[in-house]
């Protein structure tokens, strides 16, 4: 199958790489977003999201003239969705985002069109939610135009590279539409492109999700274990994964992002009665802010209430500027609610503020009144901290390491007392 012309619905972290990577490729691109700040910051080459080298690729896409940003989608040979799928609070799939994109394509679907779901979605979305919507135009899905799911399957900070070399799935609701989709992204992508039914590839994506959410729970189960025991978790599990059918993997503040900590809710909806392990996997990783903040607690002497607290990263991962889902932002808040003062300090997201949580411009000023600085997040740039350079800038002379990120020597040379997370002191 030929394209010359395809519509982008949704300018995300993974619409806008690949809108931009099409249009690189000398397709006509049109990129719809229902954001008119996101639509009108591209349209001036601005951008919303930080990912390295996505500047450099959107600016030359726009001035190719391929790519084109706007508000509503148009006819085209082929049509992307990838919108957001987040959870309720009941954490039942907001499809919502899905549906209004879907619906959008409708007046602009004709014979021989394709359309390819990229939004992560509970099993059968693509033949029960999205082919629904799209046969009101007229047309049947696998009979007069093709429908697929095809999941991104990349990490943050590495998107434009992993969008272009890894394998990729792609899941049709008959296997001439999964032909067609391999036929699209085939024009970019050099890895692999495994073609199966629709529901297979919805389930692939949460599979590889769910499978690291339930090694993650482990390890931060280890991580209160050996809190409990007086071990170091750190030691323990270098020694662990000595063995070489083992590879544990490392604790944290809990789990975040939009997959990793949204993706096993989707199976635990669609099948509650058998999804145990998976939810109490969620459970687990969905409580470690709380075993953090009471970490915090014994540190402060029992109670965080006045206590000001230098709260350093608030992404959901390391040496990116996301924040959704963030397991940091879930410390900080209930610090807050604890009584605490809360000093954050973000790099990636100057701007950042939710309700009486705001993001301090400076890691000077996150630290100069601080009575306890605890590093939630990996950041390369927090995690190079000289504890010399700090111990002049703050009051605070304890610190908390959730992540495994600073060496104890050097921060007690310093004249700090570093607890780390996982790393329990049983009282004599």
């Amino acid at each position: 199958m030929n394209f010359e012309k395809i519509c982008v619905l949704g300018l995300g972290y993974i619409g806008l790489p690949t809108a931009s990577t099409f249009a690189t490729h000398g397709l006509k691109v049109v990129g719809v977003d229902v954001n008119p700040k996101v639509v009108q910051g591209l349209q001036n080459g601005q951008l919303h999201i930080y990912e390295p080298g996505l500047r450099t690729l959107v600016q030359a896409a726009l001035r190719s003239g391929n790519l084109v940003v706007q508000d509503q989608p148009e006819e085209a040979d082929a049509f992307i969705i990838s919108v957001p799928t987040p959870f309720l609070t009941d954490k039942r799939a907001d499809l919502s985002f899905v549906r209004a994109a879907t619906q959008a394509i409708v007046p602009h679907l004709r014979k021989g069109n394709l359309v390819i779901l990229e939004s992560t979605s509970p099993p059968r979305t693509t033949m029960d939610v999205v082919a629904p919507i799209l046969e009101q135009s007229g047309l049947k899905a696998g009979e007069d135009f093709h429908l697929a799911y095809s999941p991104e399957r990349v990490l943050p900070g590495q998107i434009l590279r992993e969008i272009v070399e890894n394998a990729r799935v792609i899941g049709g609701v008959d296997p001439t539409s999964a032909e067609a989709g391999r036929d699209l992204y085939q024009i970019f992508v050099l890895g692999d492109i495994i073609l199966t039914t629709a529901t297979t590839a919805e389930m692939v994506k949460l599979m590889e999700n769910t499978y690291r959410d339930v090694n993650i729970a482990v390890a931060n189960e280890f991580s209160r274990l050996a809190d409990r025991f007086g071990v170091d978790v750190w030691e323990a599990i270098d020694i662990a994964n000595l063995h070489p059918r083992v590879n544990i993997l490392r604790p944290g503040p809990g789990v975040g992002g939009h997959c990793i900590s949204v993706d096993p809710w989707f199976f635990v909806e669609a099948a509650p009665d058998i999804t145990t392990l998976i939810r109490a996997s969620r459970n687990v990783n969905d409580a470690q802010p709380d075993f953090v903040v009471e970490i915090l607690k014994r540190m402060a002497g029992g109670d965080l209430a006045h206590r000001r607290i230098a709260v350093l990263g608030l992404a959901y991962k390391p040496d990116v500027d996301d924040l959704r889902e963030s397991p940091a932002v879930e410390v900080a808040q209930l610090l807050l609610k604890a009584g605490a003062e809360v000093l954050a300090y973000e790099p990636y997201k100057l701007d950042f503020q939710q309700g009486d949580l705001r993001v301090l411009p400076s890691l000077e000023e996150a630290v100069a009144r601080a009575e306890m600085l605890v590093l939630l997040v990996g950041h390369k740039l927090l995690k190079e901290i000289s504890p010399e350079k700090i111990s002049g800038l703050t009051p605070a002379r304890i610190a908390l390491d959730t992540v495994n990120g600073w060496t104890a020597s050097d921060w007690e040379q310093a004249g700090f007392k570093l607890y780390k997370l996982g790393v329990g002191e049983i009282e004599p």
